[in-house]
């Protein structure tokens, strides 16, 4: 099968190498630039334009393509659902990976054109275009130095730098949101690498669910936070927030104008919320894959720093 992938960045990269490494399936990385990098490792790179003017264009592009994996948001992501259906390809995978879609809010401060994506797939899954939300929880690459930034991922998102989510290893700080019965909240979490590999073996079912839950490890807050002691060999400055301080923090970042810490503020709500948990994950028995523990992953992301 020939597989398109729309993004070149982060966990894009990681579900293409995942792909190629794994599997006997082809791939075309569909980019708004040449990549000459990702060309030279011998993977097709085709120029698209996502603008609605260039929907034909994009559907002839996708000539021949039996999946697509989408990295992309907002209207961009829309015209590509569209061009995929003219095309004729089977499944599409919309940019989720995250929590499942119902456990978020409506109205959604991070939906990012989310709701609209799973819309236009449900019309189209009517007229015989499957579609799967890929759903991984939290990336450990947060936890990493630097954040997910220094891995190319969440660039577009405005909260991916190191410290940005729950905490900052290097200053060893943490920040544990409480659930509505005072508990540290949960989260499902998955390292990008292994969001790849479930991704590339999902390609091969014979059927797709509207929902494939991967997780690579689940804990609470607390937890994760002693984690990142151990590996550290130091106590961390940790802060807990009740509803009430998360939705005052919320409104301070509001009422000045500081988008960044309305996201964080946000992101932490959600958290306390149960956003990012999910303790049936569904993909992980249905594929040969064994995903790497938080731990063992920090413990090696953190290694000699």
């Amino acid at each position: 099968m020939r597989v398109a992938i729309a993004g070149s960045n982060g966990l894009a990269y990681s579900i293409a190498d995942a792909i190629t490494t794994n599997t006997y399936h082809q791939i075309i990385i569909l980019s708004r630039a040449p990549k000459p990098h990702l060309t030279a490792k011998g993977w097709q790179v085709v120029v698209v334009d996502y603008d609605e003017a260039h929907r034909q264009e994009l559907a002839f592009k996708l000539a021949g393509i039996g999946t697509v994996i989408s990295l992309i948001s907002g209207p961009s992501q829309i015209n590509l659902i569209d061009a995929a259906a003219q095309a004729g390809v089977r499944r599409f995978a919309p940019a989720e990976f995250e929590g499942p879609a119902a456990l978020r809010p409506q109205p959604d401060a991070l939906d990012r054109g989310k709701r609209t994506a799973l819309e236009r797939l449900r019309y189209y899954q009517s007229r015989g275009m499957q579609y799967t939300s890929f759903v991984c929880g939290i990336l450990y690459e947060r936890f990493a130095p630097g954040g997910m930034y220094a891995s190319r991922i969440g660039l577009r998102s405005g909260i991916g730098a190191e410290g940005d989510y729950l905490m900052n290893i290097t200053q060893k700080r943490a920040q544990i949101p409480l659930q509505a019965n005072g508990q540290p909240a949960n989260i499902s979490m998955t390292s990008a690498a292994d969001v790849g590999r479930f991704v590339a073996a999902a390609i091969s079912l014979p059927q797709w669910p509207p929902e494939l839950r991967m997780c690579g490890d689940r804990m609470n807050v607390s937890r994760l936070v002693q984690i990142a002691e151990t590996v550290q060999g130091a106590a961390f400055e940790k802060n807990r927030y009740n509803t009430q301080s998360m939705q005052s923090a919320y409104q301070l970042a509001r009422s000045s104008g500081a988008i960044q810490e309305q996201l964080r503020a946000i992101t932490l709500i959600a958290t306390a919320a149960g956003r990012f948990d999910f303790p049936t994950p569904n993909l992980n028995s249905m594929v040969n894959v064994t995903p790497t523990r938080f731990q063992a992953w920090l413990q090696a992301a953190w290694q000699n720093r």
